[in-house]
């Protein structure tokens, strides 16, 4: 039987947008703005994406000893050769603006007693540079603030628990979309803000729903996707602690001195140097001893700077600052996605893609620490300018016939156990072309693609290491793995 909601009459927006994390939620009020009308798809209540639980901040050349030319050679260094210089020139030079703009939006980040932004120093950053908002609280109190904004936007129609089902295709444009419920959105853009896929692996610090799916609606639309083989893992997740298995613990508390210590209580690596450094060295102390962690050492640490760690920590009978906390690498960001350009459109046109659902080649083989929540708001307010600066698409001379064949489009399929284990085990920290050829007959789209791109990629780089190809390829410098329409795979430079 038919949903009864799918008789309704369709919305019609100047503005879709799918997710509301971060990236989604600021492109929704900056449309607004505009005085553009903006249909918000929302598959959890406001306030409780992923973006909610982001403990990193925003990174941004703010401090008198830093500057745009500094923040990019860090972001250029972490990225292995790989990063795409105009688009992180971009996010440099635009990143302080966003912060000023939250700020105006009412987003309280940590300052010092004289009222100066506080900011803080993560992995692979020369100098402090991440600003904060209650600490490890950031993705709470900006997610939270911008949820309140928009829920009281009248320009916003906010659909909550609706999933988008498939993107409506029409002569070759993206003209809307269509939810699970049968509703139809027609707008004259789309913006895709779902997050990553990190979570289709079977250790994460992602939260469930965080499977590509906006990846999948894109593709299947008929946009290409790239680097999907470069899957971030964060080295410090709780592990062995129930109820807090893949708990994140902030990169920014061995910023301010937090160590890390094998079993016999010895340090083993430099806890600040790039994320896919440190994962490995856990990750190879971890084989070595046959240990399942190592230990986070934060007694030093004031727990007044990182409130909802410590709690999160101690409401599930460990404290940190008495004992060590045993963690674990664990799959946390995706730097593939769905092509975009500098103005985040894709290469379908009408659909935009901002956040981790997009892939600008800002992060390269490495993401960063904290360049991502910057890149939200950076590409998000980049895709709404572009996206209405376009004329409006002529009518669809049947919308009718049009819907109903939408309507009899599948949706994303969710990732089974079996898939998950899969690529923790073929696709993780450290790969092999053997272990990656299995994955080709997954059932899992987004699991063969991953697979495909990674074996395309015979090399080391970054995120991305094969036992089989050690050392790193010159003549991959600045290529990209693109994945056509088609599931066709190929090598592109992007200037």
């Amino acid at each position: 039987m038919m949903p009864a909601s799918r008789t309704a009459s369709p919305h019609e927006a100047d503005v879709a947008v799918v997710g509301a994390g971060a990236a989604g939620l600021y492109a929704a009020l900056c449309a607004a703005r505009e005085h553009a009308s903006v249909v918000l798809i929302s598959a959890t209540p406001l306030a409780q994406t992923a973006s909610y639980w982001a403990q990193g901040g925003l990174a941004a050349a703010l401090a008198a000893d830093d500057s745009f030319e500094l923040h990019l050679r860090d972001t250029e260094l972490a990225g292995r050769a790989l990063v795409r210089r105009s688009a992180a020139e971009i996010l440099v030079r635009e990143a302080p603006d966003c912060v000023r703009d939250l700020q105006a939006l009412g987003v309280r980040f940590d300052a010092d007693r004289f009222g100066r932004l506080a900011l803080g120093l993560e992995g692979g950053h020369s100098v402090r540079r991440v600003v904060h908002a209650g600490g490890s609280a950031t993705g709470r109190r900006v997610v939270r603030q911008l949820s309140a904004l928009a829920a009281g936007e009248p320009r916003i129609t906010v659909l909550e628990g609706a999933r988008a089902r498939a993107l409506w295709r029409h002569e070759d444009r993206c003209r809307g979309l269509i939810c699970d419920d049968g509703r139809i959105v027609g707008a004259r853009a789309v913006v895709i803000g779902t997050g990553g896929a990190a979570a289709l692996w079977a250790r994460t610090t992602n939260p469930p729903g965080s499977q590509g799916v906006g990846l999948l609606l894109a593709h299947a639309a008929g946009a290409c996707l790239a680097d999907l083989e470069l899957l971030q893992f964060h080295p410090t997740a709780v592990i062995g602690v129930p109820g807090r298995e893949g708990f994140l613990v902030t990169e920014a508390i061995r910023g301010e001195g937090a160590t890390l210590h094998d079993a016999t209580g010895e340090r083993f690596v430099d806890e600040l140097a790039p994320r896919d450094e440190v994962s490995r060295a856990i990750a190879a102390r971890l084989q070595e001893t046959g240990e399942p962690s190592v230990g986070l050492d934060m007694r030093a640490i004031d727990p007044a700077h990182f409130p909802n760690v410590v709690a999160a920590l101690r409401e599930a009978g460990l404290d940190p600052m008495s004992e060590l906390v045993p963690v674990a690498p664990a799959a946390h960001y995706t730097m593939g996605g769905i092509v975009t350009d500098l103005d985040a459109r894709s290469t379908l046109p009408g659909l935009y893609a901002v956040g981790e659902s997009s892939c600008t080649g800002l992060h390269g083989a490495n993401r960063l620490a904290s360049n991502s929540l910057s890149e939200c708001f950076v590409f998000a307010r980049r895709a709404v300018t572009q996206a209405l600066s376009e004329g409006p698409p002529e009518p669809v001379s049947d919308p009718a016939a049009e819907h109903e064949a939408l309507r009899a489009l599948p949706a994303p399929p969710v990732a089974e156990p079996a898939t998950r284990a899969a690529l923790w085990r073929d696709a993780g920290i450290v790969r092999s072309g053997e272990g990656l050829s299995r994955l080709l007959s997954d059932a899992h789209p987004l699991a063969r693609l991953t697979a495909r791109c990674a074996l395309a990629r015979a090399e080391s780089r970054g995120a991305h290491r094969r036992l089989d190809h050690p050392e790193r390829d010159p003549a991959l410098d600045h290529r990209h793995v693109v994945v056509s329409p088609e599931d066709a795979i190929s090598f592109q430079r992007w200037d």
